[in-house]
C-alpha cells in the first residue's frame, strides 16, 4: 500500500484520487489488467458523487499518469463507463520483488480487505444481500479521506487491534494519535485529529489512555476493534486498566514527569480519565512521560458511550483529595423521570469507553428484581411516568440491508422504541427511501442519502443525548423532507439526486427579492415623505399582502390541476373503453380476401400475400436499376419478370424443404387453415431476405459506377489535402483518413444513385391524373345526348 500511495504522481493530488488507485488496483483482473467499471460505481466506493467523480477524481488521474483511463460517454455527455489500467502494477508484473507484482490471489486478498473496510453493499437479483463495509455508509464531504484513514489504520494494526503510534515529537494539543493518522495521510496534525475524531464518532477506532497510580493519565492507545473481532478477539476482553502502584507521599511519581526538554505546565487543569485500555507488554512508546493532559476534540458534543469505573474524562473535582466524586453537568445522563436508557451508539464496541460517560444503570421495577418478570429473560424493561414499565423493542435493526444503512446514525435512539414505535419508523423509513428512489437516477442510494440526512439532523439538535422522545424525533423531525421549493427533489435547498444547491430555490430567493425592490419602489414612489420605520413596515405589509396573493392563487392552480387530472383520467378511461369495443367489433369482420371469420378484415395469410406481392415489386426496380435500360419500358419488365420468377422459385423451393423437416400430419391436426398460415408465413420470409440481396446487389453495383468512383477519387484528394495531413501527406495516419473519406464518399454516392433511379421507375410506374375536362367542352356533348323516357315528355 506504500508503494502504491506514494507513486510520484500522486503527489498534492486529493485523497479520493488516491483512494480511487487503491479501489482500481484491488479490482485489477489478473489477465487482462484492465478495469471495467461505472462512474457511479466507482463513486459508491469513494463515498462520493458520480458528478464529483467525473468532476474532480477523473482529471485528477489523467494529469496523475499513473491511471490510463478510457471513458465512454453517458446520456448527458458525462463519463459514464471507465475503462482504467493502473500503470505502476502493470509495469511491475516482470519485475521480480518489486512490491506491486502481486499475484491473482493477492489481489483477491487486496479486494477482500476493501470490501471489509469500504465495501458500498449491494442487493442482488436473486435476493441476497451483500452487507456494506465498516465505513460503507460514510458518504458526502471527507468520506474518501476517512475511508482511506480507517484502511491505513487497519493495515498498521496487529492482532490485537492496536496501532502502533508514530515516534519523535508531536504537537501535544493534538495528541500522538492525530499525529499518527496524519502521517499516514500525509497532512497536517489539526486534520489527523478530525478525521480520528469523525472515525470516533462512528465506532471504528479507540483512543484510550493507561492509568496511573496516581488517577493520571498516561500513555495513549489507538485500537481498530474490528481487527481484533476479526482476529477472534474483543476489545472489552483484551482492554483492561493498566494501574501503577501508589507511591509514597513525599516521593514523586516518575510516570508524570515532563520528558527530556520539556517542563511540565503546571497552569492547565489536569484531568483524571479512567478508560480501559489494553494491556500490552513488551511495546515502547517513546512518549511515555510526555504531556499528560487528556486529548479532547474542539469544538465538538461528542454523543458518548457509559463506563462503569467510576470516572471519566471530564469529570468534576470534588474537595476531597484528587479522586473525582461528582460528575459535571451536561454528561450523556437520563433523569429519573425520562423514559430514555443512556446506552452506548457504537455499533462495533458496545459497553467500551470510548469517551467516557458514567453509566446509568438500567432502570427495572420490584417485579424484574424479584425475578417475576412476567416477560422472561428476553424482555427489556424501561420505566416511565408513574413508575411504570413498558417493553422495549428490539435492539438490532432491521435485518434489511436498505433499512439498516438508512437508520444506522439512530442506532441509540432505536433501542430505546417499544416494538410498535419501531414498526411504524420502519414504515415511515420504507416510505421516505421509496420517494427517494423515485427521484434518484440510481435508487440505491436512497438508504446512504437518507442516513446522511438523519445525521444532518443530529447535528442541528446537537447529539442523541438532548433527544427526550426518541420516537416524535425520528418520525417528525429525522425522516421528514424539508423542501425549501416545490422541487420533488429538495431538501434544505440541496438536490437529492446530485447533492448540489437547489437551482429552484435559487429562482425562489431571487423572485422574493425582486418583488421586495418592486414594492419598495412602488412605496419611495407613492408615500415619498414616510420616515425609515413606517417605510419598513410599510413594505413588509404589502409583502405579506403579496404572499398571501400567492397562496392564494397557488391553492387555486393546485385545484384547477388537480381537476384537469381527474378529467383526463375520465377521457382516457372512455376512450380505451371505445377503442377496446371498436378492436371487438372489427374483430368479428370476416377476411374482404378469402372470407374466413374473424379476421378483423384481413387474415393473417392474406396480408403476407399482399406483401409478398409488394416486395417482389420492389426487387424487381432494385434490379432494373442497374441491370436495365432505364428509358425502355420493355426492358425494365423483363428484368421483373425475370425477378418475379427467380423469387417465386425460392419460395417454392424454401417451401419444399419446409415440409420434409415438418411432420404435416401436426399442421392438419393444428387447424385447417394452419397449412395456408405456414406457407403465407415463409413466403414472406423469403420475400424479405431476396429484397435485402437484391438491394445489396444493387448498391455494390453502382458503386462501382464512373459517378461514384469520381466521388470517391474527389473525397480522396481533400483529405489529404487538410492543413493536418501536410506535415506527412504520405504517413499512414494520412492514408487512413483519405481511405476512409473515398470509402464513404463512395457509399453515399451509391446510396444517391440508387435512390434516384428507383424514384423514376415508381414514377413511371404510376397512372397518369385524369385531368377534368372544362364545361365549355363538356356541355355541347351533353346537349346532343337524346332524352328517354319519361325526361322526353317533360321536355315536350
Amino acid at each position: 500500500m506504500r508503494a502504491l500511495l506514494d507513486l510520484d504522481g500522486l503527489d498534492g493530488v486529493v485523497d479520493a484520487a488516491r483512494l480511487a488507485v487503491v479501489v482500481l488496483a484491488s479490482r485489477t483482473p489478473a489477465e487482462s489488467g484492465v478495469v471495467e467499471i461505472r462512474t457511479s460505481e466507482l463513486g459508491r466506493w469513494l463515498g462520493m458523487s458520480q458528478s464529483y467523480v467525473a468532476s474532480v477524481v477523473i482529471p485528477a488521474l489523467r494529469r496523475s499518469g499513473v491511471v490510463s483511463i478510457s471513458t465512454a460517454e453517458g446520456e448527458f455527455g458525462q463519463d459514464g463507463g471507465l475503462k482504467c489500467e493502473v500503470l505502476a502494477l502493470t509495469k511491475a508484473q516482470d519485475v521480480v520483488g518489486h512490491p506491486l507484482a502481486l499475484a491473482k490471489k493477492q489481489l483477491a486478498t487486496l479486494l477482500g480487505l476493501l470490501e471489509a473496510v469500504m465495501a458500498p453493499g449491494w442487493a442482488h437479483q436473486d435476493g441476497s444481500v451483500t452487507p456494506a463495509g465498516l465505513i460503507g455508509t460514510r458518504t458526502g464531504r471527507g468520506a474518501a479521506t476517512d475511508r482511506l484513514a480507517l484502511l491505513l489504520l487497519v493495515l498498521e494494526a496487529r492482532e490485537t487491534g492496536r496501532v502502533r503510534l508514530c515516534g519523535g515529537t508531536v504537537d501535544t494539543r493534538r495528541g500522538r494519535a492525530a499525529a499518527t493518522v496524519a502521517r499516514l495521510l500525509g497532512c497536517t496534525a489539526s486534520a489527523g485529529e478530525r478525521v480520528l475524531e469523525r472515525l470516533e464518532d462512528r465506532g471504528l477506532v479507540l483512543r484510550v489512555r493507561l492509568q496511573t497510580g496516581s488517577g493520571m493519565p498516561n500513555r495513549s492507545r489507538l485500537m481498530v476493534p474490528a481487527v481484533a473481532a476479526a482476529h477472534g478477539r474483543t476489545v472489552a476482553s483484551d482492554v483492561q486498566e493498566d494501574r501503577v502502584a501508589d507511591l509514597e507521599a513525599d516521593l514523586s511519581d516518575p510516570d508524570v514527569a515532563a520528558g527530556p526538554g520539556e517542563s511540565p505546565e503546571a497552569e492547565r487543569d489536569l484531568q483524571v480519565s479512567r478508560v480501559l485500555v489494553e494491556d500490552v507488554a513488551g511495546i515502547a512508546e517513546p512518549d511515555v512521560a510526555a504531556d499528560l493532559h487528556t486529548d479532547h476534540p474542539h469544538m465538538v458534543t461528542p454523543v458518548v458511550s457509559p463506563q462503569r469505573s467510576g470516572g471519566f474524562s471530564g469529570e468534576g473535582r470534588g474537595g476531597q483529595g484528587h479522586r473525582p466524586d461528582r460528575a459535571c453537568v451536561r454528561e450523556d445522563q437520563v433523569p429519573e423521570h425520562e423514559t430514555a436508557v443512556a446506552e452506548s451508539g457504537s455499533p462495533v464496541a458496545e459497553g467500551s469507553p470510548l469517551r467516557g460517560e458514567k453509566l446509568a444503570e438500567p432502570p427495572v421495577d420490584e417485579q424484574e428484581q424479584a425475578g417475576t418478570v412476567p416477560g422472561g429473560l428476553g424482555s427489556r424493561l424501561a420505566v416511565v411516568g408513574g413508575r411504570k414499565t413498558q417493553q422495549l423493542g428490539r435492539e438490532e435493526l432491521p435485518a434489511d440491508l436498505g433499512l439498516r444503512v438508512a437508520l444506522t446514525p439512530v442506532s441509540w435512539l432505536w433501542k430505546n422504541l417499544s416494538r410498535w414505535q419501531q414498526d411504524h419508523v420502519v414504515k415511515a423509513t420504507k416510505a421516505e427511501l421509496a420517494h427517494s428512489g423515485r427521484v434518484l437516477q440510481w435508487p440505491g442510494q436512497a438508504p446512504s442519502l437518507l442516513a446522511a440526512r438523519l445525521q444532518a439532523r443530529l447535528e442541528e439538535t446537537g447529539g442523541e443525548a438532548l433527544i427526550t422522545t426518541p420516537f416524535g424525533w425520528i418520525t417528525h423531525r429525522g425522516l421528514v423532507r424539508r423542501p425549501s421549493c416545490s422541487d420533488v427533489r429538495c431538501d434544505d435547498g440541496t438536490r437529492l439526486d446530485t447533492g448540489a444547491d437547489c437551482d429552484n430555490c435559487a429562482n425562489v430567493l431571487h423572485v422574493r427579492r425582486a418583488w421586495r425592490v418592486r414594492i419598495a419602489t412602488e412605496v419611495d414612489e407613492q408615500l415619498p415623505g414616510l420616515g425609515q420605520d413606517e417605510r419598513y413596515r410599510e413594505i413588509e405589509a404589502r409583502m405579506r399582502r403579496h404572499a398571501k396573493a400567492e397562496a392564494v392563487g397557488f391553492v387555486a392552480r393546485r385545484e384547477e390541476a388537480r381537476e384537469r387530472k381527474v378529467r383526463r383520467a375520465a377521457f382516457r378511461a372512455e376512450a380505451e373503453t371505445l377503442a377496446a369495443a371498436e378492436a371487438a367489433v372489427r374483430q368479428d369482420v370476416t377476411c374482404e380476401e378469402c372470407g374466413r371469420e374473424r379476421s378483423a378484415g384481413l387474415c393473417e395469410a392474406c396480408d403476407h400475400r399482399r406483401q409478398i406481392e409488394v416486395l417482389i415489386s420492389e426487387a424487381g426496380l432494385l434490379q432494373a436499376t442497374w441491370s436495365a435500360d432505364l428509358t425502355d419500358p420493355s426492358s425494365i419488365a423483363a428484368v421483373t419478370a425475370e425477378v418475379r420468377a427467380a423469387i417465386e422459385n425460392d419460395i417454392a423451393a424454401e417451401w419444399a424443404q419446409f415440409q420434409k423437416i415438418t411432420d404435416l400430419a401436426d399442421l392438419d391436426a393444428a387447424g385447417p387453415e394452419a397449412a395456408k398460415d405456414a406457407a403465407a408465413y415463409n413466403a414472406f420470409f423469403t420475400a424479405e431476405d431476396a429484397v435485402a440481396d437484391y438491394r445489396q446487389r444493387a448498391l455494390d453495383t453502382l458503386g462501382r459506377s464512373e459517378e461514384a468512383l469520381a466521388e470517391a477519387r474527389k473525397a480522396y484528394a481533400t483529405e489529404r489535402g487538410k492543413p493536418w495531413h501536410q506535415s506527412m501527406p504520405d504517413g499512414d495516419a494520412a492514408l487512413r483518413a483519405a481511405t476512409q473519406a473515398a470509402a464513404t464518399a463512395q457509399t453515399r454516392t451509391a446510396e444517391h444513385l440508387l435512390a434516384v433511379r428507383l424514384e423514376r421507375l415508381r414514377a413511371k410506374g404510376r397512372p397518369e391524373p385524369v385531368r377534368r375536362v372544362p364545361w365549355s367542352q363538356r356541355l355541347p356533348e351533353l346537349a346532343a345526348v337524346p332524352l328517354h323516357g319519361e325526361n322526353a315528355k317533360a321536355m315536350a
